[in-house]
């Protein structure tokens, strides 16, 4: 949490206790948690935290890159802290949404590069299916 604290301030950020729940509850999940599960998940701790503030925090992470942004089709963004180019999978069922963490990937973008000639700046790689829970039923 040092870093995130140093990050804000080097960049001129307010370091308040809710922009570092914010990140905490980021940092601390793999479930790609929407606005609303972060500012539900803080409500208890945060009683007068507005939603406003969970979306400005976000921002503010987006710009510094210390979150990505993920829009897996639905009508709302979920986030990761995880800012490493990577796959993500959602189950079609439940919407549940993972890291697809497998070295196949890793040199896809200079595949791409080499094999169309384009200057990549980035990546976003979605997969769908069901889940083993979903597919269990």
């Amino acid at each position: 949490m040092n870093d995130i604290v140093r990050i804000l301030k080097e960049k001129g950020f307010k370091v308040t206790p809710q922009r570092i729940a914010v990140y905490n509850v980021l940092m601390n999940t793999k479930e790609h948690p929407t606005v609303e599960a972060i500012y539900n998940k803080l409500q208890p701790m945060y009683p007068t935290m507005s939603l406003a503030t969970v979306y400005k925090s976000l921002e503010v992470f987006r710009e510094l890159n210390l979150v990505q942004e993920l829009n897996v089709g639905e009508d709302k963004f979920r986030y990761d802290a995880n800012v490493k180019q990577h796959p993500h999978i959602m189950c079609i069922d439940c919407g549940r949404v993972d890291d697809v963490d497998d070295e196949m990937f890793f040199n896809l973008k200079d595949e791409v590069a080499s094999k169309t000639g384009y200057e990549l700046v980035g990546q976003k790689l979605y997969f769908y299916g069901r889940c083993p829970s979903c597919k269990r039923k």
